[in-house]
């Protein structure tokens, strides 16, 4: 089957942002998206609040930008809105890739057509998706480029996992991981890591055997961490966990934003990208969604490991002069300050261990990072209560 990819003539820039709608009193998980989106929007879809699986999901979008900062004063009129809708329902608005309490099986699907056949199709592994993200659209100038692309950016999952990875918790209980979401949404079939293709046609090819065989019924049930969107006409990173504050999905878009941009031009000036082997994606996933920040990555030729923090470094000195062709220089720079007061999972285990394992001091404190649009600084710990994780293994 042919799928047209229509191609951006710019590098255009688009932002979803998955965001949970919490009671203030329970500080749980409530429904409320179909009253939020009737108030902004009666009786019509609003263009840029939209429903998700669960109803106690908003999710924020933008229109198509040419920079960042145009994408984060998009996003942030949309969260205002949907903000001053919530309030008079005694509901707030945070965002993390879990929420650490609430039960899944305690919340409503969406009365959505198409959420109701995942659920059928899927059972219990779409039941559970009580998961939330950050997605980046970046547009690419020629189909040509697109699996190229995407192969050459599964490189750098560890690093948009680590950074962004905010979901230790699930139902209460630490997990252990810096990234529960990432291994829920795993549970997907067409979800987690991209196959390594050839080419478009290849793609193509993919599709049309899932389709044809009633695997899926469109594109848009393919949730590869990195993906192509054919419509939009660009590549879709959906790898990263939900953010709490615009400074922080400010980051990521960014980063996205040049390395989308980056490769595009390495194409253009004749260059063959890499495609990282296969098995060293899935272990550097793993260990990004298992140590975080704390993780040594998989690199070169695949028997040398480095931190992820040295990774994540040397990658915003080599994306400066896009950050500076771009306009995100500000933006891309907020990956210094992430790495010195820790990313969302540790600041989420250290208000828990300061307030003696209170998750609800937690919930509390990721309503206020959104509220104030501020990573808060980790908490100081005696030194013999750690944050209940295991350093991450050596070179291998």
């Amino acid at each position: 089957m042919k799928i047209a990819f229509e191609s951006s003539p710019r590098s255009s820039l688009g932002v979803e942002w998955e965001l949970q709608l919490v009671d203030r009193e329970t500080r749980q998980l409530r429904s409320g998206a179909d009253e939020i989106l009737q108030a902004l929007s009666p009786g019509a879809e609003h263009p840029k609040a939209k429903r998700e699986l669960l109803q106690s999901c908003v999710e924020v979008i933008t229109g198509v930008c040419g920079t960042v900062p145009e994408a984060m004063a998009d996003l942030a009129a949309t969260v205002k809105e949907v903000a001053d809708a919530a309030d008079p329902l005694g509901l707030g608005l945070m965002c993390a890739g879990t929420h650490p309490t609430t039960d899944w099986n305690t919340q409503q699907i969406s009365p959505v057509e198409r959420y109701r056949q995942l659920v059928e199709q899927m059972q219990w592994l779409a039941r559970q998706l009580q998961i939330f993200g950050v997605h980046v659209h970046v547009g690419v100038r020629s189909p040509d480029k697109v699996i190229p692309i995407v192969n050459a950016l599964t490189a750098y999952v560890p690093h948009l996992l680590a950074l962004s990875a905010s979901s230790p918790y699930w139902i209460g209980n630490d997990t252990g991981l810096a990234s529960a979401r990432s291994k829920v949404f795993e549970g997907l079939p067409t979800a987690g890591l991209p196959y390594q293709l050839s080419g478009w046609a290849q793609f193509e090819e993919y599709m049309e055997t899932l389709i044809e065989t009633k695997t899926i019924g469109s594109i848009k049930e393919v949730w590869w961490d990195i993906r192509p969107h054919p419509v939009y006409g660009t590549v879709e990173l959906r790898v990263c966990d939900g953010l709490p504050t615009l400074h922080e999905v400010g980051m990521v878009a960014a980063l996205s934003h040049c390395l989308v941009d980056t490769l595009d031009r390495e194409i253009d000036k004749g260059y063959t990208l890499p495609t990282p082997k296969g098995w060293v994606v899935r272990e550097n996933k793993w260990r990004a969604a298992r140590y975080g920040l704390d993780c040594e990555i998989i690199v070169g030729d695949g028997h040398e490991t480095m931190p992820v923090r040295d990774a994540l470094t040397e990658l915003m000195q080599e994306l400066r002069p896009a950050a500076e062709r771009l306009g995100c220089e500000e933006e891309l720079s907020r990956v210094t300050g992430i790495l010195q007061t820790g990313a969302s999972y540790q600041r989420q285990r250290a208000v828990a261990a300061a307030s003696g394992g209170d998750l609800t001091a937690v919930v509390d404190s990721l309503l206020t990072e959104f509220a104030e649009d501020r990573p808060t600084a980790l908490p100081v710990l005696p030194a013999a209560s750690g944050a209940g994780v295991p350093a991450a293994p050596g070179a291998v």
